[in-house]
């Protein structure tokens, strides 16, 4: 199966919503399973297609893939198939390097809050080329929204089943007081989110962190939350607010 079908492939596993990634050998030396261009798909679902040698090397391929669906970022592997007894996966007598590239959907921001400023950063966002999903429990709030928002209401902890984030992902939480941020972080905390930023004054949060270590949180989980929200640019109105928190968002997403 040529890289062109594999392409092809991951491609329509990544527009269905689901991930993949390919693996493709790009160095050889010596003696060794597969030869230059010699590659594989694998998808989220355990699904493959094509091979890159098989054996240990090709299980330990299948780890590293699965990795790189989880937070986007490609790999560069390097393989010395010589000796098992010092963990080589193999005894081809050569090295090889195998190129890792994912294959999913644009990452996904999660704005908890529909007020004046979660909706300037909606706006923002969406703009800037990320997947969208805006929750407010007031359903006023979610009104007259743009139809490419992915718009929700209801239990947010039951809500966050229902939206695509992963390590890749940032959550701003731009809420309106302090008994909904109690209400709603320890379920946001536990999401696999590269960046979760909260809106508010240091005398909000240092009230808002008691009540939360009260309530159960650990100290781990509290401490993933990034606040106030956004880089100090001077900013004011709703608009100028949405661009220091979209700043620092890619920023933190783009430095991992």
């Amino acid at each position: 199966m040529g890289s062109l079908d594999l392409i092809q492939q991951a491609l329509a596993t990544a527009s269905g919503g689901g991930k993949a990634a390919i693996a493709t050998v790009v160095r050889t030396d010596r003696s060794v399973p597969r030869r230059i261009g010699a590659a594989m798909l694998i998808r989220d679902d355990g699904s493959r297609s094509g091979t890159v040698g098989g054996g240990e090397m090709e299980s330990r391929v299948v780890d590293v893939a699965a990795e790189a669906m989880a937070d986007g970022q490609p790999r560069l592997l390097t393989y010395r198939l010589v000796d098992p007894s010092t963990g080589d996966p193999g005894v081809c007598g050569g090295e090889m390097d195998v190129y890792v590239e994912p294959y999913m959907n644009t990452a996904s921001l999660l704005i908890i809050g529909a007020g004046h400023v979660g909706r300037a950063v909606c706006e923002l966002a969406q703009w800037t080329g990320w997947d969208v999903h805006l929750w407010d429990d007031r359903p006023e709030q979610l009104e007259e929204l743009d139809d490419a928002v992915n718009s929700y209401g209801g239990v947010l902890s039951e809500v966050l089943a229902d939206i695509p984030l992963d390590a890749r992902s940032a959550i701003v939480m731009v809420t309106r007081n302090v008994p909904l941020d109690v209400e709603l972080i320890p379920a946001v905390v536990k999401q696999p989110a590269a960046y979760i930023g909260l809106m508010g004054s240091a005398r909000r949060w240092s009230t808002t962190k008691k009540l939360l270590i009260d309530a159960g949180c650990s100290e781990d989980e509290i401490s993933r939350i990034s606040t106030p929200i956004g880089l100090e640019i001077g900013a004011e109105t709703p608009e100028q607010i949405a661009i220091s928190i979209m700043a620092e968002v890619v920023r933190a997403t783009s430095t991992r």
